[in-house]
């Protein structure tokens, strides 16, 4: 397996882990993002990401056809680091819904799949990049015994299509 594949498999499997990452608009308010709940479709690595969230937000007011957007994503533990862009679009596509509903969704929509304020987004991402983190720690083990930190770091950092 390529350095970049795999760096793209890790994304893709601390993503469907976490779960959490930081959405905006692109250009939009000046760049404002808010923290959402990524849910994948399916076990593979790739997208697209969905998104539950209320046709009331300030986001899905401001989404026309074709916004362009972008996701900031730090895994739980800090050792991977992603910034994702894409387009998001309003996709409200029921057999989606389905497969994706679960109790912390219908946590927040009390007339369940049918609430007229849920709105499913779709994030078809296009690249990514991605950083593996070279432990910190680690890499002032290496200045001290003069090893210089940077270039084992190069292999830590891929910029992957998801297209």
């Amino acid at each position: 397996m390529s350095n970049q594949a795999e760096i793209e498999h890790k994304f893709w499997k601390a993503l469907r882990s976490d779960m959490t990452v930081m959405l905006g608009l692109a250009g939009v308010d000046e760049g404002h993002t808010r923290p959402m709940t990524a849910q994948l479709d399916g076990d593979e690595d790739r997208g697209p990401i969905y998104f539950f969230t209320s046709t009331e937000t300030e986001l899905v007011s401001e989404l026309t056809p074709g916004s362009r957007a972008v996701a900031t994503f730090a895994s739980k533990g800090n050792d991977l680091f992603a910034t994702i862009h894409g387009t998001l679009s309003a996709d409200n596509d029921r057999a989606v819904i389905d497969r994706l509903w679960n109790s912390y969704v219908a946590a927040w929509y009390e007339g369940g799949k049918d609430d007229p304020k849920l709105q499913l987004l779709r994030l078809d991402a296009e690249r990514a990049q991605v950083w593996v983190d070279a432990s910190s720690l680690l890499a002032g083990v290496k200045v001290m015994l003069g090893i210089d930190p940077k270039q084992a770091y190069t292999d830590k950092v891929a910029e992957v299509s998801l297209a």
